[in-house]
């Protein structure tokens, strides 16, 4: 188990509802940088920001947004959540979060995935049907940008680099990069061979389910020989806290199950019922949504099924929950839930 839990904040400043596309885009950003703000006074660890091209988001340029938090923040670290590699240039998107970083002095990090919408490729010129094969050469040649100034690299989706340098460079190196991964085996192995920093989104089911494909991750980094402090895992969650257990549900539940529902029926799943809804809520299912001690219990029962885990992040945005009640939860996490996580791991005062 990893005594030293990060606990951090997602948005895909996203809006699902009525209520919530009442506010104006401008008001949204706005009411999202004060969201991190509150986050780094809170002492959370990070907050990171998501990538989608289409209406109901407003996270298409993530790094825009988080340079905006950076001026405004002094110690959280700023993250995508997550960047679509596959449908990026990983030369700019370097040069974009190494900005960052100088930004931030040392904040910045990057999630890179695959990306589970695909809106992204056609906007940006790429066939869906070499989705694996376009993350698996630009995740090479970020790593590559990376670890050198001057680049020399070819493949088969861009032109090549013959030497030339790539700026700024970052105040840390390296630069962290994680892989965000959900429930395809290759993809846990890949990170774990590259002796990257995993993080999974569990977004339904029971947590216990991902252990043994992190299992595989922790195994292809020992077998590249890797040693055991770089393979640290993460997750990702729905999650929110309210002064109750039900409460909290019954205000996460409506704009949950409309996101679920309307992004569902573009991949031929099922509505959100109740019924799945509460089935996520108990012990074992994956949603961090309780009151703070339910939630700090469940946090280190998340982190003990996965054999250990370095951090994990409450995806409240998803739920077009209002601003107010962001902040209010945020507090409870802060003031609550972190303090709790620390006395059950006992790493209070360290």
């Amino acid at each position: 188990m990893d005594p030293h839990m990060e606990i951090g904040i997602d948005s895909f400043a996203a809006a699902f509802t009525d209520d919530s596309r009442a506010v104006s885009a401008a008001d949204r950003l706005g009411n999202l940088i004060e969201q991190i703000e509150h986050a780094d006074r809170l002492g959370l660890d990070s907050f990171g920001v998501g990538e989608h091209h289409r209406r109901e988001f407003l996270d298409s340029a993530p790094t825009v947004i988080l340079g905006a938090a950076a001026a405004r923040t002094r110690r959280i670290r700023l993250t995508s959540a997550v960047t679509v590699l596959s449908a990026a240039d990983p030369v700019r998107l370097f040069e974009e979060f190494a900005t960052l970083d100088l930004l931030s002095r040392g904040r910045a990090e990057m999630v890179v995935g695959r990306g589970s919408s695909i809106e992204a490729f056609p906007l940006f010129g790429f066939d869906l049907e070499d989705y694996d094969a376009l993350f698996a050469e630009k995740l090479g040649l970020l790593l590559e940008i990376r670890a050198n100034e001057r680049v020399h690299w070819s493949g088969q989706f861009r032109p090549a680099l013959t030497g030339q340098g790539v700026y700024p460079r970052p105040v840390q190196d390296p630069l962290p990069i994680w892989v965000g991964v959900g429930g395809t085996p290759q993809s846990f192995i890949r990170a774990g061979t590259l002796g990257l920093p995993l993080m999974v989104a569990i977004i339904g089911g029971h947590t216990r389910r991902f252990r043994p494909l992190v299992d595989l991750y922790r195994e292809a980094g020992r077998r590249a020989g890797h040693p055991p402090e770089r393979l640290k895992v993460g997750m990702h969650s729905p999650g929110f806290v309210a002064t109750t257990t039900q409460a909290a549900a019954n205000q996460y539940f409506p704009g949950w199950a409309k996101a679920v529902s309307e992004i569902g029926k573009e991949r031929g799943w099922a509505p959100m019922t109740r019924r799945d809804y509460d089935a996520q809520l108990g012990p074992e299912g994956a949603f961090l949504i309780g009151d703070p001690d339910e939630v700090a219990d469940k946090l280190v029962r998340h982190g003990e099924a996965l054999g250990g885990v370095s951090r994990i992040t409450f995806q409240m945005n998803a739920a077009s929950l209002s601003h107010e009640q962001l902040m209010e939860s945020m507090e409870l996490i802060g003031t609550r839930v972190l303090p709790a996580v620390r006395e059950r791991l006992g790493t209070v005062g360290r």
